[in-house]
């Protein structure tokens, strides 16, 4: 087998896409997270709020797979509002180590004119490299 599915039990089901591939050497390819809930409901409506629960979701994925936020080698965030992010850094650093710790792995942030959930102010992809599945 190439590669397995990861979703984290009791999310709602992905339509036409994955939440998380893991391969056989152990690399787990974390498809966009936004801002909602495991039953997809928004709960929280400003940016510092979907960032947490979009990282609190790749977190759950990367768990899913075996591993742990240490393991995450790059992120890609994807936002709409570069004026609120550049503004924000302090609330974004503080929630970001809330949730992954002070592990800092290589990142980009590009802006982008939307995404596909209109609520979503955000989308952030996740890769981790988790040795124990490579192992399993």
């Amino acid at each position: 087998m190439a590669h397995r599915i990861i979703d984290p039990d009791g999310w709602a089901p992905a339509k036409g896409y994955a939440n998380g591939v893991l391969t056989e050497d152990g690399v787990l390819f974390v498809g966009g997270q936004i801002g909602w809930t495991a039953d997809q409901r928004f709960e929280e409506h400003d940016f510092i709020g979907q960032m947490t629960q979009a990282l609190k979701n790749i977190r759950e994925v990367i768990e899913s797979a075996g591993g742990t936020a240490s393991d995450i080698t790059r992120l890609t965030w994807y936002i709409i509002d570069k004026k609120e992010y550049l503004a924000r850094q302090g609330e974004i650093g503080a929630a970001y180590r809330s949730v992954l710790g002070r592990h800092f792995p290589a990142m980009s942030v590009v802006v982008v004119s939307g995404l596909i959930e209109d609520d979503a102010l955000l989308e952030i992809e996740a890769t981790a490299v988790i040795k124990s599945a490579a192992r399993a």
